[in-house]
């Protein structure tokens, strides 16, 4: 399959990208260089041994993704871009609606114009608001804590109601957890522009001495050592779930989980991370984020029994990837 790839050079979807190649599939990138690297496609097409088509802006662009629908004979879409730090977004709200409804409004208009049948959608955990986990599925879903949570809510309804209108157009929304590690080549990781919005990337600035240390946000969360938890998922087997939905969702509205099924407090993820790569992680305890939840951790038995899907890459996987990820690429 030729598969649009939204967002491809960001870090989810640049992986995502080698997980499609590996599995004998084609990619068009479209990303704006907004949160990704010029670099990012280099590497890609080093680790798979191939150009990728590549086109530079923002699929808010209607006339510019119109274009790359009618040049490529696109058979699927993969919508990763959009804006996501949950902190921005209770600082930034216009921003964020505008930016991330506008994209998904145009790309899922024009992949239904051209005939697309397959559309996966990079929706987020952050959708079912402030309940209890294991969040699973069948949950109703609370008014998000933040508008980037907002702008995936809507989304989803969105795709939900286009193909409850044209059932041949297939949405598959997958709602992941917190995505950490790294390709394990080095080669391809996070890499955010500017100040860091998650975990790992700011610990990885504290290991290499950009930062003199990690903020914590709470530590009077309802939780055994007081941080807030999460379902932190490698960045590899959260790609090779979006090929799964691409290969085998097979219902007009697919939507998985894509998590361990296990939560881990940020203290045991900085734990995990001094421990596997010998690095001391100096600690900053401060109030807590608006918009952030204590615990959020997935309930991932639908994707496994619907999909043949399940993760395979534990904590200190993810922790090593990404501190061989950060030091390869600031040759530390």
């Amino acid at each position: 399959m030729n598969i649009l790839v939204t967002g491809g050079l960001g870090f989810i979807g640049s992986h995502t990208v080698v997980s499609l190649y590996e599995r004998g599939h084609q990619a068009v990138i479209i990303d704006d260089y907004s949160n990704a690297s010029k670099e990012v496609l280099e590497k890609l097409e080093t680790l798979i041994q191939s150009k990728i088509p590549f086109i530079e802006g923002n699929v808010t662009d209607s006339k510019l993704v119109e274009n790359i629908f009618k040049n490529h004979q696109i058979d699927g879409v993969l919508h990763f871009a959009a804006f996501k730090a949950v902190g921005e977004s209770v600082e930034k709200p216009i921003m964020y609606y505008e930016n991330n409804l506008n994209a998904t409004l145009t790309v899922a208009k024009l992949a239904l114009e051209h005939k697309v049948k397959k559309f996966v959608f990079s929706s987020s955990c952050t959708v079912y608001g402030d309940q209890p986990s294991p969040f699973h599925e069948e949950m109703d879903l609370l008014p998000a804590t933040n508008p980037y949570g907002a702008t995936k809510q809507m989304s989803e309804q969105i795709l939900k109601d286009i193909s409850f209108a044209h059932p041949e157009f297939k949405v598959t929304l997958l709602r992941y957890f917190n995505p950490i590690g790294a390709h394990d080549s080095g080669l391809i990781g996070e890499s955010p522009l500017g100040v860091p919005n998650n975990l790992m990337p700011y610990i990885l600035d504290v290991a290499l001495g950009k930062r003199p240390h990690l903020n914590v946000y709470g530590s009077d969360y309802p939780t055994l050592d007081g941080s807030g938890v999460r379902d932190y998922i490698h960045v590899m087997d959260l790609a090779e779930a979006h090929v799964a939905a691409l290969e085998k969702s097979l219902k007009p509205v697919n939507i998985y989980n894509v998590g361990t099924g296990q939560g881990s407090s940020v203290l045991e993820v900085v734990k995990a991370f001094e421990t596997m790569n010998d690095v001391k992680i100096p600690l900053n305890i401060t109030a807590r984020r608006p918009g952030d939840i204590a615990v959020s951790f997935a309930d991932p038995a639908k994707i496994k029994n619907e999909l043949g899907y399940q993760t395979k890459r534990d904590l200190n996987q993810m922790v090593k990837d990404a501190w061989n990820f950060a030091k390869r690429s600031n040759h530390a």
